[in-house]
């Protein structure tokens, strides 16, 4: 399920794969539409309520995917 996500994620980012060190802010596509891509694939796939708020204090890709698969 993690793989999964993951490469939902790298999709979204528009890179080819992303690991969970990665910065969210070290993408190029790092931006208020991606976060909005992104709380749409957590309600749609995991039926989580991410805002963005709360994505706004996540770091990495391994918060998002924590917060996501938990």
């Amino acid at each position: 399920m993690k793989e999964q996500l993951l490469d939902k994620l790298a999709e979204i980012l528009e890179v080819d794969q992303v690991s969970l060190s990665d910065e969210l802010e070290s993408f190029d596509e790092w931006d208020s539409l991606t976060a909005l891509s992104i709380i749409a694939l957590a309600h749609s796939d995991y039926n989580k309520k991410l805002t963005n708020d709360l994505i706004k204090e996540f770091k990495s890709i391994n918060d998002l995917v924590s917060f996501i698969l938990n």
